[in-house]
């Protein structure tokens, strides 16, 4: 599913014009973003948990040629789904 899938559908479902349909998915996406740049995690109950972990420096390897790279530290995104979005998914 795309961004314009998500207008579409709100389009749809809730009889927003297509305009107001696309300001909702941006403002809520924007929203989203911000609270995650900003270390927070989001929680959305029966769906899952977003989570921005930070990953320290680390000694990996290049798969190519087997020479020893610093790997340095980041951040990364992690979701987690709730049990109800797994229940869901088993029986599909």
């Amino acid at each position: 599913m795309t961004k314009a899938d998500l207008v579409n559908s709100i389009y749809e479902r809730v009889g927003f014009s297509k305009k107001e349909s696309a300001r909702i998915v941006e403002l809520v996406f924007d929203l989203i973003k911000e609270t995650l740049e900003n270390g927070e995690k989001i929680k959305i109950s029966g769906f899952g948990n977003f989570v921005v972990r930070e990953k320290r420096s680390r000694v990996g390897r290049n798969p190519q040629t087997g020479d020893e790279i610093e790997i340095t530290a980041r951040r990364v995104l992690t979701f987690k789904p709730s049990q109800v979005l797994r229940n869901a998914l088993k029986n599909v």
